[in-house]
């Protein structure tokens, strides 16, 4: 029996899983996996370590319209019935908002539970769905250790003046502050850099996270100092169907010109913006890139413009740059994209190897760019499974042995 911790990232329709054994250090995933269609048609995929894809007849079968606790539960047999079997000793679980007073995991508890609900409204799209996993695996097996990661964490750094907004004080002693959010993928990068950068990883860099939800990150010192994303995950840098940042007013004109209803104006800027809004056809850049619809190349044109403007005011956060990082979905994927915002940093003496970036090689960047750019994959399920066992070991746990069983 292998003895590991279960990383969960639950959205609003699918949940992302992956399986790392228990042990010290940073070691590979022995599963990951995925449920799609949550709610509706369910579809269930996984593979192995070596990222092989399992075979058709050791998935799971799941009844339609199904919700996260039979779900949860029935992920948890089948991961008992696999060949050697897998004794669950934690779950480990993305949270995207961690409010003001987590700069680290925490503990699962009711308290807890109730502390980050109440943050929901700042992360519709994610905080609810989180939730909602936690709870699932605590009624499919009740007493098992829980840690809460949460994106948030990482931006704890920041000073004073990276986090304010200029509203009166009073609400900013209630909370209304800049957050920053996909600090996971940031932490995984930071732990990485070194590899990649040698002495230049503790220097001035900017990560960017692209993909459906898109943000940057400032660093020094491997250290988040600024980042796009402020008080929610719709600030900053247009994303697939978030607007980014926009002018207020327009939230106002929208509710008292145009009547619109608030929950209508929310849907809104999460759901009918970004690159699926100014297009009109999808949020998926492989799509876009493939079209001809102008309107497709002039999503793209945006996102890229308002990637590199951001990018831009963040170096003045760290007073230079020397390296820019990408990852994520686009960020990873698209050479397209890569280049349309590095083309608009030339001036800040960055210049992309095109055969290079191409082949989404890991250093895009040509001999003669003042700037070392880079292409890094993330793996935000590596941090969780890592800070899952270290808190854990650290509050000397005793986690059950044993096959795992429903209660």
């Amino acid at each position: 029996m292998t003895r590991a911790s279960l990383v969960l990232n639950a959205g609003s329709s699918s949940l992302k899983f992956a399986v790392y054994k228990d042990g010290p250090g940073t070691r590979p995933a022995v599963l990951r996996g995925r449920i799609a269609g949550i709610g509706t048609e369910p579809v269930f995929s996984a593979r192995d370590e070596a990222g092989r894809a399992l075979p058709e007849d050791q998935g799971m079968q799941l009844e339609e319209g199904v919700g996260y606790d039979p779900l949860m539960a029935s992920l948890l047999d089948w991961l008992n019935s696999r060949q050697g079997g897998v004794t669950i000793t934690a779950a480990g679980h993305r949270v995207v908002h961690g409010g003001r007073d987590h700069a680290g995991p925490a503990r699962v508890d009711a308290a807890l539970l109730t502390e980050l609900a109440t943050l929901s409204p700042l992360a519709p799209l994610h905080q609810p769905h989180n939730l909602a996993a936690i709870r699932a695996v605590a009624a499919a097996m009740p007493g098992l250790p829980q840690v809460a990661c949460f994106d948030t964490s990482f931006h704890h750094t920041q000073a004073r003046l990276s986090k304010l907004f200029a509203l009166p004080r009073a609400l900013t002693e209630k909370g209304i502050i800049r957050y920053g959010f996909h600090g996971l993928s940031y932490d995984y990068i930071a732990g990485i850099l070194p590899d990649h950068l040698d002495c230049r990883a503790e220097g001035r860099v900017i990560v960017a996270h692209l993909g459906n939800g898109a943000s940057m990150c400032a660093m020094k010192a491997r250290r988040s100092v600024a980042t796009s994303m402020g008080f929610t995950a719709l600030a900053g840098l247009m994303m697939g169907q978030r607007c980014g940042t926009l002018d207020p007013g327009i939230v106002l004109y929208l509710i008292r010109e145009v009547g619109m209803a608030p929950e209508a104006v929310e849907h809104m800027l999460y759901q009918e913006s970004g690159l699926l809004g100014v297009s009109g056809i999808s949020n998926d850049v492989e799509l876009l890139q493939a079209s001809a619809e102008p309107s497709a190349r002039e999503a793209i044109d945006l996102f890229c413009e308002r990637a590199a403007c951001e990018l831009a005011a963040l170096a003045v956060t760290i007073a230079g740059l020397d390296a820019i990082i990408f990852t994520a979905g686009i960020g990873e994927n698209s050479a397209l994209v890569r280049r349309l915002i590095c083309d608009r940093l030339t001036w800040m003496g960055v210049v992309l190897d095109g055969e290079a970036n191409g082949r989404s090689a890991v250093r895009i960047s040509s001999p003669a760019s003042a700037v070392d750019v880079l292409v890094l994959p993330t793996d935000e399920e590596a941090v969780i499974a890592r800070s899952t066992q270290a808190l854990l070991a650290l509050q000397n746990d005793e986690v059950p042995s044993g096959q795992i069983a429903r209660a």
